[in-house]
């Protein structure tokens, strides 16, 4: 069973998307991608997918494969200055694959399809005791660049690395822009290493959003909210972002309107011969000091009209449910694809395969797309996998209000 709206490989194994790029009235995608197999493997090439919307994407030949002085092609982002496309990414080699370099690839045709290796511009600085060092990110910063880079210090010191430049080429090391030990916990714990930390202005603050990491463990995505000046970040708020065992990896893009928002990897999600499948997209803004994420207007532009009854012909769903208590229940072919319960301030998310209590604030938005479970509001995002086993989807609530959309 693969998810209608939810992208996933033809076959092989995805992980992170990144490199999301609006233009030309399409959107520009690219994935870690394992080919051949269904688990992870360091030898990732960078996979490419395009559509009107990141709902409709249609999967592309690679775009970056190992080879040249590459063992894998890891995460990393794109840069469109109006005059070329340029995409930097981790450059790994095996077996020591936890210090990554960060090398330059530049787009060869119109499509994005065909990408040339250039130089190694950005290795881990040889001052600091580093057990990892990958996933960069760039962002313009007045006339010239910014890149951030995730690193890990033996110490347990997650740490945000910066680097400048004026023209793309050259980089400069700029020190440290955020950093924070595992041992803190409070207000969340953060882990030892950020993977795909991302920096970013928003709604008159900064924000990082990152992965959290700690000893080859991948937990959650978390923020941090503050100010950002002179190469330096100050943290003023931490706050996790997603719950459950699926979401992770979230990566950032200006969409087609000019506004920023995330697309997660999904994980848990497979089928016969391919594994892994990214969230829908989602849009961010800042509201009474936090971060908040909401699906994209997107989501809604591909609704197929209200289902008073609850029952949707297919097995994709949006659904709005405002109540302050209640269970919401999706079922297909007679039995629970899963069961929400609220009481204030939580839910409880129930699947085949966990449970989850997840905070909520305001109403909650479901989207039930074949194998695929999100559930989010304005206190963070939880994802799953289902197992739906007939060919309709039925919503039931016992509190509240839920108004139930079809998708397609």
């Amino acid at each position: 069973m693969r998810p209608a709206l939810h992208f996933t490989p033809a076959s092989g194994w995805i992980n992170d998307p990144h490199g999301i790029t609006a233009r030309d009235g399409r959107y520009e995608a690219f994935f870690q991608y394992v080919g051949g197999g269904t688990s992870w493997a360091p030898d990732c090439h960078w996979g490419h997918a395009t559509g009107p919307d990141l709902l409709t994407l249609r999967e592309g030949p690679v775009a970056i494969a190992p080879g040249d002085g590459d063992d894998g092609i890891w995460t990393g982002c794109v840069v469109h200055d109006g005059a070329e496309a340029r995409a930097f990414y981790t450059a790994t080699s095996v077996p020591d694959f936890g210090i990554g370099r960060v090398r330059v690839a530049h787009a060869r045709d119109a499509a994005w399809n065909t990408w040339s290796k250039g130089d190694v511009v950005v290795e881990a600085p040889a001052e600091l005791d580093l057990i990892a060092f990958r996933d960069p990110f760039v962002r313009r910063e007045g006339e010239g660049w910014r890149m951030f880079v995730g690193a890990a210090g033996r110490d347990g010191t997650a740490h945000a690395l910066t680097y400048t430049s004026t023209d793309l080429d050259s980089w400069r090391y700029d020190g440290i822009a955020l950093e924070r030990h595992s041992a803190e916990r409070e207000p969340v714990w953060m882990g030892a290493l950020w993977e795909c930390p991302q920096v970013f202005d928003i709604d008159g603050y900064a924000a990082m959003v990152s992965s959290i990491w700690d000893a080859d463990v991948l937990h959650y995505a978390a923020y941090a909210l503050g100010s950002f000046a002179d190469g330096r970040f100050t943290a003023n708020h931490w706050e996790r972002l997603t719950w459950g065992d699926s979401l992770y990896a979230p990566s950032l893009f200006t969409d087609a309107d000019g506004a920023p928002a995330l697309t997660f990897w999904l994980r848990g999600i497979r089928g016969d011969g391919w594994a892994g499948a990214h969230s829908v997209p989602y849009r961010l803004t800042v509201e009474g000091g936090r971060l908040i994420v909401r699906p994209h207007p997107d989501v809604a532009a591909h609704r197929t009209g209200v289902r008073p009854d609850g029952r949707v012909d297919g097995l994709a769903a949006d659904i709005e449910w405002e109540s302050a208590e209640g269970t919401l229940t999706v079922s297909s072919g007679g039995d629970v694809v899963t069961s929400i319960s609220r009481e204030g301030g939580h839910v409880v998310v129930t699947t085949p395969s966990e449970i989850s209590s997840v905070p909520v604030a305001g109403g909650v938005r479901v989207i039930v797309d074949g194998p695929v479970l999100e559930v989010s509001s304005d206190a963070g995002v939880f994802a799953g996998a289902v197992k739906p086993q007939g060919r309709a989807l039925e919503v039931s609530v016992t509190a509240g209000e839920a108004v139930v959309y079809g998708l397609a």
